[in-house]
């Protein structure tokens, strides 16, 4: 690989003797990994379907790598959100935060959404996720995979950091920056990223992960905790980046991350490094453990700042067109219907949590239920995937092997003999091996197809 010599000269600097194993590291397999999804099942109950050859991720409860020769991302279960496709070490920064349920929380530079999609799942439906992407084509794939991991609690934006400090200054519980960085830790992986390098190197996002921390920063509460995460190796993004936040915010301070035997710590250069405790900092390297390069810093506000109190929206109590309610007759999963607005014909369940929030661009706000369309109502993907199987009162369950599954992914008409007397016309929440994956209604045999259009097998 055509490393560039001043990135090798720096390397070298920083590992000494331990240069040529970073360099043969190089040689190695490039690693896969899936990491399931907690918020719909359990990575003991998923190793006893999985039809993968899984090997546990020793430091990550519930991931695993898989084969070269696996596809899950063409797998029925892949589409009924039960696993996130993820590079092993990019799972360690949302395992590292804690969750507690409950808890506000705020991913800053979420797309493709793979740590957002783990942070919901430690919130178990409860609190508030606020999922951000300034770029607005990244944030669409990050709405798809959070609405497909099942999270109803969530806000995803697609907005500038620094406009969002103005919504939310003090209001977090937990805020996760996985910071915009040259890529060096994957290199191995993406040969690509080698170019972008020599052209955007690590002092010009030094400048962007500056602000993006004091931003992070002044939006958690007294007590909170911010975790800060870069996939490269270079100490101006990764010790310099912090140095610079806790001379800037004073009330922050590095705290201990859980030890695994292969993570590094952070380099201790200065006394002062010292003082600022940097070794409590993770590094990973690729020639030390199974994955790409990471840093992690755990970082937590004190206490003894002044509290700054928000507002909850107010409860909204839309009045609830007759379909509308006509269809929740046949809903058992929770729904607050203090909760619900009507946006244009659209019904979502909005966390009053979420506060203010008028004035940002949002492609979602809280679970969107479904669709009022003349005098009828159509039921959202995302509803069905934030269900269970038994949240609705009418569905087909299909096994793995059955054909009719692929074709149902692929939006197809399906025809089910079977079923002619034993399911209601309407509305079915469709599912495999009792997992949901979307809708259909229900004619007779015939079975019209619901599914996203934009989430087909392709």
């Amino acid at each position: 690989m055509n490393l560039p010599e001043k990135y090798l000269t720096t390397m070298k600097d920083m590992l000494g003797n331990e240069f040529d194993e970073y360099l043969e590291s190089f040689n190695d397999n490039r690693l896969y990994g899936l990491r399931v999804n907690t918020l719909k099942i359990s990575a003991t109950d998923f190793l006893k379907i999985s039809p993968f050859r899984l090997k546990p991720i020793p430091w990550i409860e519930n991931g695993f790598y898989f084969s070269e020769n696996d596809k899950p991302a063409k797998h029925p279960f892949y589409f009924a959100g039960l696993y996130y496709i993820q590079e092993p070490s990019a799972m360690t920064p949302a395992n590292v935060l804690p969750i507690n349920e409950g808890d506000k929380v705020f991913d800053m530079c979420a797309a493709p959404g793979g740590k957002s999609t783990q942070l919901g799942a430690k919130l178990n439906r409860t609190g508030l996720l606020i999922t951000n992407d300034i770029s607005n084509t990244r944030a669409k794939a990050l709405l798809k995979n959070v609405e497909l991991a099942g999270i109803p609690n969530l806000m995803v934006l697609s907005e500038d950091p620094k406009k969002l400090i103005h919504y939310y200054n003090g209001f977090f519980d937990k805020v996760l920056i996985d910071a915009p960085c040259s890529g060096e830790g994957m290199f191995r992986k993406d040969s690509k990223l080698i170019k972008s390098w020599e052209s955007n190197g690590p002092e010009f996002y030094h400048e962007i992960q500056k602000e993006l921390l004091l931003i992070g920063a002044d939006m958690l509460k007294p007590g909170g905790m911010m975790l800060y995460s870069t996939c490269t190796f270079s100490k101006v993004e990764d010790e310099q980046s912090i140095r610079y936040l806790l001379n800037n915010r004073p009330e922050f301070s590095i705290i201990d991350i859980k030890d695994y035997s292969g993570f590094s710590h952070g380099y201790e250069d200065t006394v002062e490094d010292t003082k600022m405790n940097f070794s409590k900092m993770v590094r990973i390297w690729p020639y030390k453990m199974s994955g790409e390069g990471h840093f992690v810093a755990l970082l937590q506000k004190s206490v003894d700042r002044e509290l700054i109190n928000h507002l909850d929206s107010p409860a909204l109590k839309a009045k609830l067109p007759a379909e509308l309610i006509q269809f929740m007759e046949a809903v058992t999963y929770p729904i607050n219907k203090d909760e619900i607005e009507i946006i244009d014909d659209h019904v979502y369940v909005i966390p009053k949590l979420a506060g203010n929030h008028k004035g940002l661009r949002m492609l979602r706000s809280g679970l969107l239920l479904g669709i009022c369309k003349k005098n009828r109502f159509e039921p959202s993907q995302a509803l069905a995937m934030a269900m269970k199987m038994d949240d609705y009162a009418s569905s087909i369950n299909m096994t793995i092997s059955d054909p009719n599954v692929i074709k149902y992914l692929k939006g197809e008409t399906i025809e089910i003999e079977e079923i002619k007397t034993a399911k209601p016309a309407g509305w079915q929440l469709i599912c495999v091996d009792n997992f949901p994956l979307g809708w259909g209604k229900l004619s007779g045999t015939t079975l019209k197809n619901k599914y996203c259009a934009s989430w087909r097998w392709m």
